[in-house]
């Protein structure tokens, strides 16, 4: 058996060394710098963000020009609004009118006549609220250019002499405070003296608060005054527009020798919530409307705006 030197195998790996060993490689470690972004305050946290208009919104409708029927949403220009009595064609509902309007509807071109015009009401109780009295009266004779909320006077329905007074639900909500009571009660008697009939347009919403007592006075006051007219033997027809409540329903507005209203106009005394919460019972359907009211015998008929002064010219024809 044959086994190598020493020598022969120190020569032997000095001809074949070994290799080398690779040294592993180190890792190489990324570092990412985190951007240097501000921390907002706390209160800006939770701020809506803006909003982002679009193209494709839709314009909005310039003012003055159109009205949305809030009854059924038709949008109706001003224009055709006003050449159809302020009501609407598709659903006719009937809108808010004031007094110019309805005298202009109503009264035969130029024969109106206005009286105690110039009569303003006062601050008598010097009311103290969110806002002065005097100057809620300023702020509603500016909008509406009427001194308080009705207008009374004589004119011609087709040929007929009237003493007619037109309330304003834009001012105060028409509510009934001296001057009203004072104009209405003053229009009657001088109908009386005149011997022609009387057609008030009502609308309120009931006796005015910053006068206290001096406002239901006047529930009296025109009631006395229609009771010597009707003593006289003269008419007196009252038409009920939306809404007619409270005071002014429970004097003048309901003591008519013919009672009309207009179609879906609110007619009562307290409010429909107040009368449910007080008797504890649900009411009827269509409580407190026109056409309810009719059904219960409380009103004589419901009389389209467009057909209001025909129905007043034949009524007059009829019962003078």
């Amino acid at each position: 058996m044959y086994l190598p030197s020493q020598e022969g195998i120190n020569t032997y790996s000095q001809m074949n060394p070994e290799p080398e060993a690779i040294p592993e490689p180190k890792p190489t470690v990324l570092r990412i710098e985190e951007p240097n972004i501000p921390t907002p305050p706390a209160s800006k946290v939770f701020d809506k963000p803006p909003e982002v208009t679009t193209m494709n919104k839709k314009r909005d409708i310039p003012e003055g020009l159109w009205t949305r029927c809030d009854s059924c949403g038709e949008m109706i220009t001003n224009k055709q609004l006003d050449e159809q009595l302020k009501v609407c064609p598709k659903c006719n509902k009937h809108f808010t009118a004031d007094a110019k309007e309805r005298i202009s509807w109503l009264a035969d071109e130029g024969t109106f006549e206005e009286i105690d015009s110039d009569m303003g009401s006062v601050d008598i109780l010097k009311f103290k609220g969110v806002s002065a009295y005097t100057d809620k009266l300023k702020a509603y004779q500016k909008e509406t250019g009427s001194i308080d909320a009705v207008r009374t006077g004589f004119a011609e329905i087709d040929g007929n002499k009237v003493g007619l007074g037109v309330m304003d639900f834009n001012f105060l909500a028409a509510s009934m405070g001296s001057v009203v009571g004072e104009k209405i009660t003053r229009l009657i008697e001088k109908s009386t003296k005149k011997k022609v009939p009387v057609i008030l347009i009502c609308a309120s919403g009931g006796a005015r608060m910053y006068e206290g007592m001096f406002s239901l006075m006047q529930m009296a006051k025109t009631s006395a005054a229609l009771a010597r007219h009707a003593e006289e033997g003269l008419a007196y027809v009252c038409v009920l527009t939306n809404p007619t409540m409270a005071g002014v329903m429970a004097s003048f507005a309901s003591l008519g020798d013919v009672i009309i209203a207009e179609p879906g106009a609110m007619i009562g005394f307290a409010g429909a919530r107040v009368i449910r919460e007080t008797t504890r019972e649900e009411l009827p359907k269509g409580f407190q409307t026109a056409e309810f009211l009719l059904e219960s015998g409380l009103i004589d008929m419901i009389v389209h705006r467009k057909q209001l002064k025909s129905t007043l010219s034949n009524l007059l024809k009829f019962m003078s």
